[in-house]
């Protein structure tokens, strides 16, 4: 992950330290404030979850809280979903988005994504005990296997165009599935690598599925930003690089992902 020179870390500090005059608007804004709004959909283990006492806490929430740092603001977290996420950061609710967010052609051809990280690929988490049924898409892809979704993502989206012979029920709270899963009140969950890997560790009764194989190409993902300020964007991906040349990302990649 080591993209950036460090000849280039003078240039880039001169970018943070530059006076508002030479800024773009969003960028004067939250450097005059003193404020980075981070909306997330808080549901999606080990990127970002939402506690018991309304804090947040996650891979995305680690990083998101050393760019902050190094820009001197604090961060106020704006609360979101997956459907409505990108209306959401359109609408000028947030500055960035983060928690789990794929890097795709829709998104990055209405906005800008910071550098890609967390390969994955799509993949189902099932009851252990029945695992050994599901060994292809077709095995998920029956009328007696109970799919939940959660709207508005691109697991959703899998679903809709993978498993049309399957039954589809749809549950608003991601982070909740894994449990009715568990339970017996569904059969499958189509998730992506890391979260499936996080919740078979933390649940004896769960099993990940097609994580050597996944039903889909590898893919990443990545923090979403509005594209209208380019000093912000460029400031922000400065940011990024010297997290990467501190080893800050990482450290967050192995407290959470490893």
């Amino acid at each position: 992950m080591k993209r950036i020179a460090h000849a280039v870390a003078g240039i880039g500090m001169a970018l943070l330290t530059a006076t508002s005059a030479y800024a773009g608007p969003r960028l004067d804004r939250i450097m005059d404030n003193k404020t980075l709004r981070v909306g997330t959909p808080g549901d999606y283990r080990p990127f970002a979850i939402k506690t018991g006492d309304g804090t947040y806490e996650g891979h995305d929430i680690d990083v998101i809280e050393a760019i902050a740092a190094e820009l001197g603001v604090q961060i106020e977290y704006v609360q979101t979903s997956w459907p409505n996420l990108m209306d959401d950061i359109l609408d000028d609710k947030f500055d960035i988005a983060v928690g789990g967010i794929t890097r795709n052609v829709a998104r990055i051809s209405r906005v800008a994504m910071l550098p890609g990280y967390a390969p994955f690929g799509k993949v189902a988490l099932v009851r252990k005990d029945q695992a050994a049924n599901y060994n292809s898409v077709d095995d998920l892809n029956q009328a007696s296997v109970h799919v939940i979704k959660n709207p508005g993502g691109t697991n959703e989206k899998f679903v809709l165009e993978h498993l049309t012979n399957a039954q589809v029920s749809t549950h608003e709270q991601n982070a909740e599935i894994p449990g009715l899963i568990a339970e017996g009140k569904g059969d499958v969950m189509i998730t992506e690598t890391y979260e499936a890997l996080h919740y078979a560790k933390a649940d004896s009764r769960l099993a990940a599925r097609f994580i050597d194989d996944p039903l889909t190409p590898k893919s990443y993902l990545g923090f979403m930003l509005p594209a209208d300020d380019p000093d912000y964007l460029r400031v922000m991906e400065f940011v990024w690089d010297l997290l990467d040349e501190r080893d800050v990302l990482d450290d967050a990649e192995e407290r959470w992902l490893e």
